[in-house]
């Protein structure tokens, strides 16, 4: 497989990250040095949550609805993260006021439950607090990518509902999105469109999808798909702004004969979609497509939360 730029998280190649630090637990460790146990629940199980958050001109983006989110989940998986919203915040900050970082940065944010005195998938077998680890990255979206937009494959692996693992859950336990992305891989393309149980279209294996036909703009209801926070502010966007925005059940039928195409994240922002599964969509990049990415740009300049 080509080691070339061609996917959504594709990044511009910055010497600076060669020295980030990372914080654990919050201790500032070199890169290199930056490590956990093998008897962490993270390592051993994948038992816990994250988000990723975006540096700009000195602000977090969105901090509190990716904070909601992380401790909705913490809850959901009966995890006390150990620290309340304030003091994980004031961590986060110290970790990037002491590197100098303040735009062009992405973050990884991770809690997992702790460290096991046995591997075995029981918190109560947990002997430690919750694990926290903030790894900064200066990350810029590669301009190519957002140039030439971006092949997405329907892969056979399907979102689940709740009764499975709820989607909803922005959880360590990614197999099915890993698995969906190595099908697209193998098939050429740059990312996953996934399916829900009934053949209807949920989203991406690590972004969210939206369509655009006839001046409308739309996107799977949130059943299937992980609550984006972009996704979010998307719908957001467009209902402030007279845009005919649906959050509804659609087919490949539809996604072939769309107009135009582009998925979200917290990373890229918005991404035109050239082609799904070979059908070259009718306009890549196009006029509502470019509306809706200044407008989200727009609101991020409004959403910054001071590193302080």
């Amino acid at each position: 497989m080509s080691d070339d730029p061609h996917g959504v998280h594709d990044f511009v190649y910055d010497p600076r990250n060669a020295d980030i630090k990372v914080s654990i637990n919050g201790e500032l460790k070199h890169r290199d040095e930056a490590s956990v146990s093998v008897f962490e629940s993270g390592y051993l199980l994948g038992d816990g949550v994250w988000e990723g958050l975006r540096v700009h001109k000195g602000g977090v983006a969105f901090l509190p609805e990716h904070f909601k989110r992380l401790y909705a989940g913490a809850k959901t998986i009966d995890m006390d993260i150990g620290l309340t919203p304030d003091e994980l915040r004031q961590r986060l900050f110290d970790c990037l006021k002491a590197q100098g970082m303040t735009d062009g940065v992405h973050i990884r944010l991770m809690v997992t439950r702790g460290i096991k005195k046995t591997p075995y998938q029981g918190p109560r077998f947990t002997i430690t607090k919750p694990t926290i680890v903030i790894i900064p990255e200066y990350k810029s979206p590669v301009p190519e990518v957002i140039e030439k937009g971006v092949s997405l494959f329907t892969a056979h692996v399907r979102r689940t509902g709740p009764a499975e693992q709820d989607q909803k859950l922005n959880s360590h336990s990614k197999l099915n999105c890993i698995l969906a992305c190595i099908q697209a891989d193998k098939a050429g393309a740059d990312e996953a469109l996934m399916l829900d149980p009934d053949g209807f279209v949920a989203t991406c294996n690590s972004t969210h999808f939206f369509i655009v036909r006839d001046g409308e703009v739309w996107t799977s209801p949130p059943d299937y798909c992980l609550g984006g926070i972009t996704r979010g502010n998307i719908i957001r966007v467009c209902r402030e702004n007279g845009i005919p925005v649906f959050e509804k059940r659609f087919s490949l039928f539809d996604v072939y004969s769309a107009d135009e195409a582009f998925i979200t994240g917290t990373f890229a922002g918005t991404t035109p979609v050239r082609e799904v599964d070979g059908r070259v969509l009718a306009s890549m990049n196009g006029p509502l497509t470019q509306r809706l990415s200044a407008l989200y740009k727009d609101l991020i300049e409004t959403n910054l939360t001071p590193i302080s």
